[in-house]
């Protein structure tokens, strides 16, 4: 059942609803023509007939009332209704009792609609009744929106879970009237698969450096150590899955690596006495993937390791973070000749060869989805290395890789905790509490000076002295600035 999804979350992320909407469509209004030119591009290969026979809304949708539904969710719902006059009783009666609290459910409803005529509708009853004009392209609708103080619906959770019910029924349980929240629920966007649809990888396969013959020593990997094991887990694997869940020297952990976002996070999922198990929602918050957990259904933003939405919001829970460095394999595999490295075996059919998983997203600075606000001090996809301490989670610092391929030792502070960021001759970063020590210089590999003269060995998990002096290593990964900045919108940023 994955691999159509698989598909289709790549057609879904590469294209904006005006596109498809423009599929096999020979005659063409003003009004139309416009709205196809907005928006990134289809391949022109796929043509877009995924996108019209998978998830199609119908009549279906608008058969059974909740309790909370009433007349918001149903409405709501029959505005996508395949038959024309449910539909147009819908939006009449919408823009009749018009609130401000029905934009971003209608916004919802065009995502999931095959219907043109109906999509230029929404769009028509927006401008008329916001008083705003972005033409047909969703992104401005949504950013616009985004920006606004409004109540939400109180009935705009069961909207979303009777919606996204119709894709995958799983959905329903994330949206329940009764869960908690964080985080506007507006900005939690579907992006374009079912529930694991984009499947991890649990407890994968893994094989000794020498029978990883696929790889090439330029491929870009995802290193980790942890009491001794080395691993490594290669970027064009893991953008096909964007999620490993597995134990590491018998301690469990998930790795999750948002493509959009250009994340990769270690987390340990022991939090007291529950290990949470964790899977991919389909849902997204400010382009960053939220996972879910699979007890509770609680939604959780990866970039946070925390619930932001369901039944653990408020209970103080956070997952711990691990070090992890975003290295070439020949470099990992020199500095850990005996590493462990993900098979190729993974259980899935995919073109697992570099680069190739969100090449074209990875080629421009545009987005698939928009966030609130960019800081244009740096492009929107230039890499930093973000760091965030545990004792002060309310400062973050990010600081930007090309800084960093120019300054190879560098010492600053959060607060009251020094540390040193030690950037290698591969550009590989790793970062490391400093304590009362100022180094001085970096051979480029292994080896660093202090004040004193005293030389310092670089491994993974420490600095150690000539004297046995140890500094620790502090977690920290890299990100795109426009998916750090969306998470951290006070971070310090050093460039």
């Amino acid at each position: 059942m994955f691999a159509p999804a698989i598909r289709f979350n790549f057609l879904y992320r590469e294209s904006q609803l005006s596109s498809f909407l423009c599929v096999n469509s020979s005659a063409k209004s003003p009004l139309e023509t416009q709205l196809c030119r907005v928006g990134f591009r289809l391949r022109k290969y796929l043509a877009g007939f995924l996108l019209l026979s998978l998830f199609a809304v119908t009549d279906s949708c608008a058969q059974t009332v909740g309790p909370l539904d009433e007349r918001f969710v149903p409405r709501l719902v029959e505005v996508i209704s395949a038959d024309e006059s449910t539909s147009a009783a819908a939006l009449d009666e919408l823009s009749a009792f018009w609130q401000m609290s029905y934009v971003a459910p209608l916004l919802e409803t065009i995502s999931l609609t095959r219907n043109r005529r109906r999509v230029i509708q929404i769009f028509e009853l927006l401008r008329a009744n916001t008083g705003q004009s972005f033409d047909f392209d969703i992104q401005l609708w949504y950013g616009w929106l985004w920006h606004q103080q409004y109540e939400m619906a109180p009935e705009y959770a069961a909207f979303k879970a009777r919606l996204f019910a119709t894709i995958d029924p799983r959905f329903r349980a994330y949206f329940s009237a009764d869960r908690n929240t964080s985080i506007r629920l507006d900005e939690v966007r579907w992006g374009g698969v079912l529930q694991d649809g984009i499947p991890p990888l649990r407890s994968p396969a893994m094989v000794a450096a020498t029978e990883a013959d696929y790889l090439d020593d330029g491929n870009i990997v995802f290193g980790i150590e942890i009491d001794g094991d080395a691993r490594a887990y290669p970027k064009r694997i893991l953008a096909w899955h964007e999620m490993f869940v597995d134990n590491i020297a018998q301690i469990p952990v998930i790795g999750v690596y948002c493509t959009l976002c250009g994340s990769m996070i270690i987390y340990e999922t022991q939090v007291g006495s529950v290990n949470y198990q964790m899977g991919t929602s389909g849902f997204l918050y400010r382009s960053n993937k939220l996972m879910y957990d699979r007890t509770t259904q609680s939604l959780w933003n990866t970039l946070w390791g925390k619930p932001v939405i369901g039944p653990l919001v408020g209970k103080n829970i956070q997952l711990k973070r691990r070090s992890v460095v975003t290295t070439s394999w020949g470099e990992w595999r020199r500095r850990h000749p005996d590493t462990t490295v993900l098979s190729l075996d993974t259980g899935y059919q995919r073109d697992y060869g570099e680069g190739v998983a969100y090449r074209d997203y990875f080629a421009t600075d545009e987005l698939m989805f928009n966030v609130p606000d960019l800081d244009t001090r740096l492009k929107n996809k230039d890499e930093v290395l973000a760091i965030i301490l545990p004792e002060y989670p309310d400062q973050p610092l990010a600081i930007a890789t090309a800084y960093l391929s120019d300054h190879q030792l560098l010492q600053a502070e959060i607060a009251a905790v020094r540390f040193v960021v030690v950037t290698d001759n591969s550009g590989a970063s790793r970062v490391f509490a400093a304590d009362s020590t100022q180094f001085v210089d970096f051979d480029g590999d292994d080896t660093l000076a202090d004040e004193q003269g005293q030389l310092w060995q670089l491994s993974e998990s420490r600095l150690v002295g000539e004297h046995g002096q140890e500094l620790l290593r502090l977690p920290a990964h890299r990100a795109f600035w426009f998916g750090w900045y969306s998470a951290y919108s006070k971070t310090r940023l050093i460039h």
